[in-house]
């Protein structure tokens, strides 16, 4: 359903202390994200929600909220039509496409549209 938060990342300075913190507070489980190269923890936080924790030069930034799309190419047109910024859309492969944007006051989030046909460009 577009607009609905179906994921968010938690940028740190230490992802071990940060998985730590969550994990203590709600029980939440952390693991590899299987990204080669990346050390991107997630979890699986109810509600068909996920979180992720990463070493992050943006730690203590706050979270970085996922909207869902139904067409990220239209989503990201209107986000720049009303004067926010968004990068052009990069894929998950095998899961969907992401677009890292801001919104008028500078508020980070990403726009996210399920996709398992999505590859890395060629």
């Amino acid at each position: 359903m577009p607009g609905t938060i179906v994921h968010f990342e938690l940028p740190a300075s230490d992802a071990d202390r940060a998985a730590g913190f969550w994990s203590g507070v709600f029980g939440w489980s952390f693991g590899d994200s299987g990204m080669p190269g990346m050390d991107y923890r997630m979890a699986d936080v109810g509600g068909g929600q996920g979180a992720a924790i990463y070493p992050g030069e943006n730690a203590g930034s706050g979270p970085i909220v996922y909207f869902e799309t139904d067409d990220i190419e239209q989503s990201i047109a209107r986000v720049r039509e009303l004067g926010g910024q968004a990068e052009d859309k990069a894929p998950v492969p095998g899961h969907g496409w992401f677009s890292p944007c801001q919104d008028t006051e500078g508020n980070r989030f990403s726009l996210w549209q399920p996709d398992p046909t999505a590859t890395m460009p060629s």
